[in-house]
């Protein structure tokens, strides 16, 4: 007696793209694949910049909102913008966020006088978010 179930499985994952690519050749399923995902895409990743502005923020308690994210870096200058990242399915925070500062200089200040700083009662990282063109 085989285990049907499993046999199909292993053929599934042995494509590499979960039995979605039936009848198409590596290649072209590589192709597939590649054409889909750049469709996806919002935005080139080439033509993305960061004008140094934003920031990414590490450390965060999971009780911090994104008020207290903003209101916490609005000591050194204009907030943009202030988020902290979510699991989608428990609306827990992950631990991290993003700052986006008025201006490049204020980022700066930013990084000089908040990373390691205390927030909550944990000691927060801060970074500029470097992007890469992305081939």
């Amino acid at each position: 007696v085989t285990d049907r179930g499993r046999g199909e499985a292993e053929d599934r994952d042995s494509r590499g793209f979960g039995g979605q690519d039936r009848g198409r050749s590596g290649d072209e399923a590589k192709m597939s694949y590649s054409r889909y995902r750049s469709r996806s895409r919002s935005v080139d990743s080439s033509d993305v910049e960061n004008p140094g502005n934003n920031l990414f923020v590490t450390g965060l308690s999971s009780r911090l909102t994104d008020r207290d994210l903003e209101k916490h870096f609005s000591t050194e200058g204009e907030v943009i913008d202030a988020s902290i990242v979510l699991d989608p399915w428990t609306r827990e925070s992950r631990g991290f966020g993003f700052v986006t500062m008025a201006t490049l200089k204020e980022a700066e200040r930013c990084i000089k006088y908040l990373d390691r700083s205390v927030l909550e009662g944990r000691v927060i990282t801060v970074e500029k978010i470097l992007l890469t063109a992305a081939g």
